[in-house]
């Protein structure tokens, strides 16, 4: 019996899988073609994407030069232009990075670094413009980037789908790959079908296969026939969390701390849902294994650092709200690594990409990996 078969087939129907599935059906070369978006979960999104700060990401920190940057500050102009025409719940509020005056200098380089990655609407602010703004935050100066802004993550990620979907895109939830082998066109894909009820395997081909599987990622990889295990990057889990404030909230904008300096995140920072609430985190802590909980016994210690810029804080007001984990491709203490989108069609394998390390500011950047990965398929 012939096999079903797809002109590509998408691993992974989080935010990404999702934006690259709406940008390929919308693309002249995939325009009308047979597209499949493959997901191990009952629904989309239940993992990174539904577990972050819901933020529009400027484009500040990122390294000169790398995916990172440009696809963030390209992602951010896709990312509004999308809510606006989809009507998809955002807002602009802008955001405050603070400093006291012994860290002027990393606050005056990391202007240096917005600017050179094409982020030219930052403000300088000293105290007493700070205080005008945001009467609650204490700092000596602060960049505030007025692009910032926020997003109903779960919202834009139906939106992605039911325009996917209005394209012709099928979704398939419920389907975990077992393995992709290769074949005289393209990849058989085994998968396995199953829920509460129900299990039954799936083959099926496909001319182009996309990993888009984010923490799993890895594991996918290394279920593709002829891919070589020592170029699969090691994908390391960094889990964060995040406490809810039990008050209305004192900021109009969002406010963060200088990035830490291990290069793991941006600092406990304070951010606002499209109701309002405010919340704090994410902390950053690698972990060897996934766990959601929240530990209610940090809740000291993220006032203590929260206080360095909003010394009216109460820990009695924060209680734990959600945590999410980053698949980070640096070790604790290394370097930011940046985003890989590898395409194999130099190593015989053509049709075949693999994203890896989709961190933040994956969500901001989201169209625009989409569009990446629409061209190197074209």
């Amino acid at each position: 019996m012939a096999l079903d078969r797809f002109d590509v087939c998408i691993a992974g129907a989080g935010v990404i899988g999702l934006a690259v599935a709406l940008q390929l059906s919308n693309s002249r070369r995939f325009r009308n073609k047979a597209i499949v978006v493959v997901e191990r979960e009952a629904g989309f999104g239940q993992h990174i994407s539904s577990r972050n700060s819901e933020v529009i990401h400027a484009g500040i920190y990122y390294a000169a030069d790398s995916l990172k940057a440009r696809l963030c500050v390209r992602g951010k102009r896709l990312l509004y232009e999308h809510c606006q025409r989809h009507g998809v719940g955002c807002r602009q509020l802008g955001k405050l990075i603070v400093a006291e005056k012994s860290a002027m200098d990393e606050l005056e380089a990391l202007l240096l670094r917005a600017l050179g990655n094409g982020v030219d609407d930052l403000q300088w602010l000293d105290r007493r413009q700070l205080q005008q703004r945001e009467a609650a935050v204490e700092a000596s100066y602060a960049l505030l980037s007025p692009s910032t802004g926020i997003i109903d993550s779960h919202a834009y990620m139906q939106s992605l789908l039911y325009l996917a979907q209005n394209n012709g895109v099928e979704f398939a939830p419920y389907t975990e790959i077992e393995a992709v082998t290769r074949a005289s066109q393209g990849f058989i894909v085994d998968t396995r079908i199953k829920d509460a009820n129900n299990s039954e395997a799936y083959q099926f081909g496909c001319e182009s296969f996309v990993n888009c599987a984010g923490l799993d990622a890895g594991s996918l990889a290394a279920k593709i026939e002829g891919g070589k295990p020592q170029g699969i990057p090691k994908i390391h889990l960094c889990k964060g969390d995040y406490f809810s404030y039990s008050a209305a909230s004192p900021f109009e904008c969002l406010v963060y701390p200088m990035p830490e300096k291990n290069a793991q995140g941006l600092g406990i920072h304070s951010t606002l849902d499209m109701a309002g609430q405010l919340r704090f985190g994410p902390d950053s802590e690698y972990v060897g294994e996934r766990n959601y909980d929240v530990n209610p016994l940090k809740r000291e210690s993220f006032a203590a650092a929260i206080a360095t810029y909003f010394p009216a804080i109460s820990a009695e007001k924060l209680h734990p709200a959600y945590s999410g984990i980053r698949p980070k491709l640096a070790a604790s203490g290394e370097p930011a690594a940046d985003f890989i989108i590898k395409n194999y069609e130099e190593e015989g394998a053509p049709g075949l990409l693999q994203l890896f390390g989709i961190e933040s500011p994956g969500l901001t950047a989201s169209l625009a990996i989409a569009d990446e990965v629409v061209q190197l398929l074209s």
